[in-house]
């Protein structure tokens, strides 16, 4: 008997074994459900259907690039006239962050544009030159109202003339009034923050700050020693305190436009009143995927900045530029 032991005992491990692995198997075909590195199988009669379980999703980023380009070319014509060329272009990229009760928006827009008409002494003009960042973080304290921190930073990309022809001469002439970060204005704001989701991916938002920081920067020396944009002459930096306040908005007017705008508010505490206005608007009407026509204006108003008139007098006046631009027009 003792021979047939061990041969008996294997056989009875083998039957624990094989049963153990029989109940598994039933536990399994009867479930429901099974779950395999954190995605769900959903049992359907003998089959498995995969079921992926949903991530939420943290940033919203996209942007648009836009392009316009015209040409007028003139031979021997009777009419009058010269021939020129335009371009126009604008980049704008955003990212926006949202987790819990944390919010984090940023925003950068770039404009740029010349004409080139023959005939003149300096054929090739600046059109259009802007670059806007703007960054908001902000900590939810109800559902629609954040105490939020903006980043508002402005500039433009290349230098700026004023074109003139002095008396007597019959040529123009140009000098200098701007360039990179000359001017140059920098504002952080603290305060609360209205935001509130649009139908179709639109967004209002308002922030009033009683606690805000300006910065007017003209790098340039020969600007600097002029003290313009408000500046001391020969500083580099007006540093002001005061109040502010920002909105902006996107939003879909009709099925093919879309009105996108931005307007920031700055009054100096010891000037309180009186405003510094940054007002941008773009509204676009879209043809077709990429064909879009587009209505941009700019306005600004610093009662420290004078701009010189044709009678050669400095006053201060409203900047305004407006363009109506149709071209290419791609979202991504």
């Amino acid at each position: 008997m003792k021979q047939y032991f061990p041969i008996a005992l294997f056989f009875l491990l083998c039957c624990v074994a094989l049963r153990a692995n029989a109940q598994d198997v039933g536990a399994l075909s009867r479930a429901d459900t099974v779950i395999i590195s954190g995605d769900t199988l959903i049992m359907l009669g003998d089959s498995l259907i995969f079921a992926p379980i949903a991530r939420e999703i943290y940033w919203k980023k996209g942007g648009n690039f836009n392009l316009s380009i015209q040409q007028v070319s003139l031979s021997n014509w009777s009419a009058g006239g010269a021939s020129s060329s335009a371009l126009n272009t604008g980049l704008l990229l955003f990212a926006n962050y949202k987790k819990g009760d944390k919010i984090w928006d940023t925003k950068l827009t770039v404009n740029y544009g010349l004409n080139r008409q023959t005939g003149r002494a300096f054929p090739t003009r600046k059109t259009n030159d802007n670059f806007i960042f703007i960054s908001k973080y902000g900590r939810e304290i109800t559902k629609k109202m954040y105490l939020s921190t903006q980043i508002d930073a402005r500039t433009q990309l290349l230098r700026g003339y004023r074109y003139f022809r002095p008396p007597g001469e019959d040529r123009e002439s140009r000098s200098r009034i701007s360039d990179l970060l000359s001017p140059g204005y920098v504002q952080s704001s603290t305060g609360l923050n209205y935001q509130k989701e649009l139908k179709k991916n639109g967004r209002f938002s308002t922030i009033i700050s009683p606690f805000t920081g300006r910065f007017t920067i003209v790098l340039d020396d020969s600007l600097s020693r002029a003290g313009a944009f408000g500046v001391i002459p020969g500083e580099n930096v007006r540093a002001e305190a005061g109040v502010s306040l920002g909105n902006s908005i996107d939003t879909q007017v009709m099925e093919n436009i879309r009105w996108k705008a931005d307007l920031n508010l700055f009054s100096n505490y010891e000037r309180l009143g009186n405003m510094v206005v940054n007002f941008n608007s773009v509204l676009s009407m879209r043809v077709n995927r990429y064909i879009t026509t587009r209505i941009e204006t700019v306005l600004i108003y610093d009662e420290r900045v004078f701009i010189q008139q044709e009678d050669g007098t400095s006053s201060r006046a409203i900047q305004l530029q407006n363009m109506i631009n149709f071209g290419i027009g791609i979202d991504f």
